[in-house]
């Protein structure tokens, strides 16, 4: 086969792959949405704000633990695996224990300065449990990939989707009424261990135990060292979405952070959109750069990144226009989050470009890429503090003042997205912005529908104008911005639909996430 031949079929292979993966972990987006929701309402409206913002607080410490205790093998496992000759189960078992050191490390740290995770608040209760999960969410975290290199996003799907949610949910629904101090720690510890263990089965199923595998200090610190730029831009990117909540956790009460929070984690919501892609958009990209097939990648991220600004567009106005009734939703005291709510779903949209570039450039040009992405949270961290600091001279309400981190992600994502994009073109030497005009025309229908339904009640609001405006944008871009290879996305097949139903009552082990 010819080389020529070969770059055509190859993107038409890879696309379908991409779409598949897109529409499965779509569908996990939705099921995500609709246990997230049932935990904002019970955090909200039975634990209260200052509670919720204890809780962010200590999250994002353990989260951020845990970012660093992967060591960047959450996206650079599949560049791994794509090069070696070595027994498949042999590398995902080095990176697991690569993660496993990393994790004793954290949790030796935080055990012993647990006022790390609380610093507004005294420590008491359950707490000292919380740094297990480090471990629970980096071993899920490379088990999952692991599984995505194989294609199996329905794993991704299941943990993070299903059981992840429905479990914080659910234990926090009924703790509540044995301490509604610890409820939300023990919930949140639960849904880990419970998302590591629908990572673990499915995973042994798959790659089975690693036989004759024998650690090799020499290889793992080799792979740790490769690893670090992936490492650094994994931790950037995901300081960058909670850098915000740092800043209000040091210049705010508790219950402003927990206000917030509630607006965060609204926002969050698209930014999983962008998510969908990547357990199938990295091994493809990986597989091609390995061949030396720039066409091929640069015609992925602009079509993965195409198909992320219009669904990242789409939520951000449906949630965005009624944000009063989204944010009146989780409680009364929480619709003072609004402002923030929108200055952070526009900042999603604005991070699509730089995301789906990112996916690219960990591979191509990493050192570049954590260089930018360090100098983006530097610029996120200055324009936010500043504008707190601002707005508190000028006497503006907290809330207002609570914007602050919000607006300057926003700014720095923006930098980032034209920085990395351009670079990522530069490398292959074609074009990969998926930016498309009937954006626009898409976007102005769902505010003119928004202008309609923003008069209705809230609850009109919600159950009515977030479908209508999701409608109006969907109808626009189906006609004016999509072409065949977009609607490919859409085409759900016999087998996506067979990972999606739910299992005979006796399995737990294929239950959908």
């Amino acid at each position: 086969m010819s080389q020529a031949q070969s770059t055509e079929t190859a993107p038409s292979a890879d696309l379908a792959a991409l779409a598949r993966g897109g529409r499965i972990n779509f569908f996990g987006f939705i099921l995500r949405l609709m246990a997230r929701l049932p935990f904002l309402f019970i955090a909200g409206r039975m634990y209260g704000a200052e509670e919720l913002g204890r809780f962010a607080y200590a999250v994002l410490i353990l989260e951020f633990a845990s970012q660093l205790a992967t060591l960047g093998l959450k996206r650079g496992l599949a560049q791994q695996l794509a090069k070696t000759d070595k027994d498949h189960a042999h590398v995902v078992a080095d990176a697991l224990l690569v993660a496993a050191v990393g994790s004793a490390i954290a949790m030796t740290i935080l055990a012993l300065f647990p006022q790390a995770m609380f610093p507004n608040s005294e420590i008491h209760g359950m707490e000292w449990a919380l740094p297990v999960t480090i471990f629970a969410l980096a071993w899920s975290d490379i088990c999952l990939a692991a599984l995505a290199y194989r294609h199996d996003v329905t794993s991704t799907v299941r943990a993070r989707a299903i059981v992840e949610p429905w479990t914080i949910s659910i234990v926090a629904f009924g703790w509540y009424f044995i301490s509604s101090r610890d409820g939300l720690i023990i919930a949140y510890a639960l849904s880990m261990v419970g998302a590591l263990v629908a990572s673990v089965i499915p995973f042994l199923k798959s790659y089975g135990l690693p036989h004759d595998w024998r650690p090799d200090p020499g290889t793992l610190w080799r792979l740790a060292r490769r690893n670090l730029p992936v490492a650094a831009a994994d931790a950037v990117e995901w300081g960058s979405r909670r850098v915000d909540i740092a800043m209000l956790g040091l210049f705010f009460a508790p219950g402003i952070v927990g206000i917030y929070y509630v607006a965060q984690q609204v926002a969050s919501l698209p930014a999983k959109l962008k998510t969908s892609f990547d357990p199938v958009l990295g091994p493809v990209i990986s597989r091609n750069l390995a061949k030396g097939d720039k066409i091929a990648v640069a015609k992925q991220v602009r079509q993965v990144g195409f198909w992320v600004i219009a669904a990242q567009s789409c939520a951000a106005l449906a949630l965005g226009i009624p944000g009063e009734a989204v944010m009146g939703l989780v409680g009364a005291g929480f619709v003072a989050g609004t402002a923030a709510l929108g200055f952070l779903l526009a900042a999603e949209v604005v991070a699509s470009t730089a995301a789906v570039s990112e996916a690219a450039l960990i591979y191509c040009a990493r050192h570049r890429n954590m260089m930018i992405s360090l100098g983006m949270i530097g610029l996120e961290a200055a324009l936010g503090a500043g504008l707190i600091l601002l707005m508190r001279s000028w006497h503006w309400p907290l809330m207002w003042q609570a914007t602050g981190p919000a607006l300057g992600l926003m700014l720095a994502l923006g930098f980032a997205a034209i920085i990395k994009s351009r670079l990522l073109a530069k490398i292959l030497g074609h074009p990969v912005s998926g930016w498309r005009w009937p954006l626009i025309w898409a976007a102005a229908a769902a505010m003119v529908a928004g202008q309609i339904i923003i008069r209705l009640p809230e609850w009109a609001e919600l159950i009515v104008g977030i479908p209508a405006i999701l409608a109006a944008f969907g109808a626009v871009i189906w006609v004016k911005g999509f072409g065949p290879e977009d609607r490919e996305l859409f085409r759900m097949k016999k087998e996506d639909i067979e990972e999606l139903s739910l299992p005979d009552p006796g399995s737990s082990v294929e239950a959908p996430r």
